[in-house]
């Protein structure tokens, strides 16, 4: 998140880092209850379901603790060494928790498919029972809190441990369904429903990846959001045309460059005013960081696409 997207929706830096900071330790802590729960009645009881939703839950963790240590830094001031701020660090994270709900998903389909093969080796318990549905409480909440905290800050990295504690509990659906076939001597059913979940699971830390893949790489926006960075420039009363246009991502943020073309009989101190007005207005903009602007004088035809864009 830019410093102009933090003024715009009314946070202070060192508010939004707080805020961030404690949703991500939040998730940390969330998780380590879940492991603990979840691992205590797997092991008692001997089911798989609960210890695969346990290990899922470690890569949870780590995806969590690599956000806490990774992600906040995204509020750091520019420096010499990152002097277009730390904008990447943030899809980065999420890359990674993108990456780890993939590879669990994975896991989760294998384990699956090993329950087809070779039956269960659970003890039916009420305490199973009770365990994933503490653990499903326990992630709708880390879900419900983390969402909350993110329309504030629209983070990235933390959409995307959101995505993974809605997908925790869905893994957790399926291992109660599992348990619950135990009790009504339909095994087969751990394995049926655990393996239409991790698919849902594998699509969407594939979706994460994909949206966080383009804002590493620089990708272009849609047509739309490069439109209305045009629009904002073509709509100042000087000027007459705009070409040779970038937009591109930097991190979350939109990298604006472009010429801008005004009248060529304007003093250097008037063509200096529209662009700091131009720049202030494009930066005011959501999802607008960095501008770069060169004012050219209208009319003389030196660049390719004269007639606009």
């Amino acid at each position: 998140m830019s410093d102009a997207a933090v003024a715009e929706t009314g946070i202070e830096t060192d508010t939004a880092r707080r805020d961030f900071t404690r949703a991500s330790a939040v998730n940390v802590v969330g998780n380590v209850v879940k492991i603990l729960v979840e691992a205590a009645a797997g092991l008692a009881f001997g089911s798989v379901a609960l210890l695969a939703d346990a290990a899922h839950s470690v890569g949870d963790l780590v995806a969590s603790a690599v956000v806490l240590a990774w992600g906040r830094s995204v509020y750091a001031d520019p420096d010499d060494t990152h002097p277009h701020g730390h904008q990447r660090v943030e899809p980065l994270a999420a890359l990674f928790v993108g990456t780890v709900v993939v590879l669990l998903g994975l896991e989760l389909l294998f384990e699956s498919a090993r329950g087809l093969f070779e039956g269960p080796t659970v003890t039916f318990s009420p305490l199973l029972v009770g365990a994933l549905l503490f653990s499903m409480a326990d992630m709708y909440l880390l879900y419900w809190y983390t969402t909350r905290v993110n329309a504030r800050l629209e983070s990235s990295a933390l959409a995307a441990l959101a995505v993974d504690c809605r997908n925790d509990i869905y893994t957790s659906v399926a291992a109660l369904v599992g348990v619950l076939g135990v009790f009504f001597s339909y095994p087969v059913l751990d394995a049926a429903a655990g393996a239409i979940v991790s698919l849902l699971v594998v699509y969407q830390g594939v979706e994460i990846g994909r949206e966080n893949v383009s804002y590493l790489i620089g990708a272009a926006p849609s047509e739309a959001e490069r439109e209305r960075v045009v629009d904002a420039i073509l709509e100042h009363p000087a000027v007459e045309g705009v070409h040779d246009i970038a937009v591109f991502y930097d991190g979350t943020d939109l990298e604006v460059e472009a010429h801008v073309e005004v009248d060529g009989a304007l003093t250097l101190v008037e063509a200096h005013d529209i662009e700091s007005e131009l720049v202030e207005r494009l930066e005011s903009m959501e999802s607008v960081g960095d501008v770069h602007l060169h004012l050219d004088p209208a009319g003389i035809g030196e660049w390719k696409d004269a007639d606009g864009t």
